[in-house]
């Protein structure tokens, strides 16, 4: 029982390390059919997955064997650093049939990172409609609504009957592969509400279009923030986002799965950022992993000497006393993790503006007071320690007096350093962590240090 669920759970995606390795085997048998039939069964989303897992050799030789096979929804599901690379073994016939079936906004994400030469590759694959659309969405600012919006959807008269909509859908117009709603426009083309389609089929054909729209319908211009949009969609239970242009007609739309998964990219990029390692991926070469990281550690490398020196300024101290020297990383350790979990809590509250201009002092007392409560629960716990350890009532005292005001520095800074850094025009999920870290270890030495100095010597 146990085995077979194993397999289940390393088959939940559709790839497994035996399915890779069959896959290998086949193009190293230079077996065209059998890599036919191992990948075309499987969802786009896995295929790329495989790819994402394989070297560059691997890949090269496998796309050199599976022609046609590589089409843009497997582009489309693949990470960013390889798209380029794939991209680049496909010759002018395969792009243009990878592409002929993909929305506008999927064609936009696939060029908008690739370099002028890749990016004329792709435009020059289109026809000319979807290149002048496709054109038109990167003129845009990036992580703007243009630049997102699938410029795909269905518009109706806003005096339309159910009816005459139903009779406009059977006819031989092309429609988007997926749409939610239908929106109605006026007559000069400005959307004034949309009707769900389910709402649609479930009236009487006389029923005016008008009647049954949507309490939900806003609009939102092609230059607003798409995390914004995203964000709307998911506060609002929004399915569509109709996008405007400035005359506040209608020309694309950002649809819920399109938001939630910009919302879970932009997540997973907070993640990496908190972590000083930009966006890389698996997938990124070497020269260009150390390139992304370099940066952040230089800036830690500074920091911690100025932590260093802090603890130099009490040399004669940690000689007199060498229980300081045992003790004081316990303090700094205890106060950077404390700053950290404020910190990630905040980061996220401001990327999802929960945490705004009219609540930020109220939350920034809070996780002081957050601070100050878990600070006396542990400055009694190591104060307790510090006297068992070294028999000195003193200098239980002292790490107890330390703890407590670094815990609180923690909640603090863990708070407000995010909040000023987004005020002042930084990103806080990058800038943040090393900020914290560096105030909390300076604090927490500083303190502990001081105080002994003070107290005991």
């Amino acid at each position: 029982m146990a085995d077979h669920d194993d397999d289940f759970e390393e088959e939940a995606f559709g790839i497994t390390d035996r399915l890779v390795s069959e896959v290998l085997e086949a193009v190293e048998n230079d077996d065209a059919a059998r890599v036919d039939a191992l990948l075309d069964p499987l969802h786009p989303a896995d295929i790329a997955h495989l790819i994402e897992q394989i070297d560059r050799k691997e890949r090269r030789d496998l796309l050199t064997l599976w022609k046609g096979g590589i089409d843009g929804d497997i582009l489309s599901e693949l990470d960013e650093s390889l798209r380029e690379e794939i991209i680049g073994q496909l010759n002018p016939g395969e792009l243009a049939d990878a592409l002929r079936d993909l929305d506008s906004d999927d064609v936009v994400d696939l060029v908008e990172y690739l370099d002028e030469d890749q990016q004329g590759v792709v435009l020059d694959a289109l026809d000319a409609t979807d290149r002048m659309v496709v054109e038109q969405a990167l003129s845009y600012p990036e992580e703007s609504a243009g630049r997102h919006m699938q410029s795909e959807l269905v518009r109706a008269p806003e005096h339309w009957t159910v009816g005459e909509a139903i009779d406009y859908l059977r006819s031989d117009v092309v429609l988007p592969d997926q749409f939610y709603h239908i929106i109605l426009v006026d007559p000069r083309l400005k959307a004034v509400g949309y009707v769900t389609l389910g709402r649609i089929l479930s009236h009487p054909r006389d029923t005016p279009l008008r009647d049954i729209t949507e309490e939900t319908f806003r609009t939102f211009h092609v230059t607003q923030g798409v995390e914004e949009v995203a964000q709307a969609i998911n506060h609002y239970h929004m399915i569509t986002a109709p996008v405007v242009d400035d005359d506040d007609r209608v020309v694309g739309v950002i649809t819920i799965d399109d938001a939630m998964a910009f919302l879970e990219e932009e997540a997973e990029e907070d993640l990496l950022r908190l972590a000083g390692v930009g966006e890389g991926s698996l997938s990124d070469k070497v020269f260009t992993t150390s390139k992304q990281r370099l940066p952040w550690l230089a800036v830690n490398l500074v920091t911690a000497n100025f932590a260093a020196f802090v603890i130099s300024l009490f040399e004669d101290s940690i000689a007199g006393l060498v229980a300081l020297a045992v003790l004081m990383p316990i303090v700094a350790s205890m106060g950077g993790n404390a700053g950290t979990q404020s910190l990630t809590v905040a980061v996220r509250a401001l990327a999802t503006r929960d945490l705004t201009p009219a609540n930020q002092w109220r939350v920034v007392r809070r996780e002081g007071l957050v601070g100050l409560i878990n600070g006396v629960v542990f400055a009694l716990v190591m104060g307790t320690i510090g006297y068992l350890w070294f028999g000195s009532i003193m200098l239980g005292v002292v790490i107890a007096m330390a703890m407590l005001i670094n815990m609180v520095v923690a909640g603090l800074a863990g708070t407000m350093v995010p909040v000023l850094l987004e005020r002042f025009g930084f990103d806080p999920a990058l800038a943040s962590g090393t900020f914290v870290t560096t105030m909390t270890d300076v604090m927490g030495f500083f303190a502990f240090l001081g105080l002994a100095t003070l107290i005991l010597l």
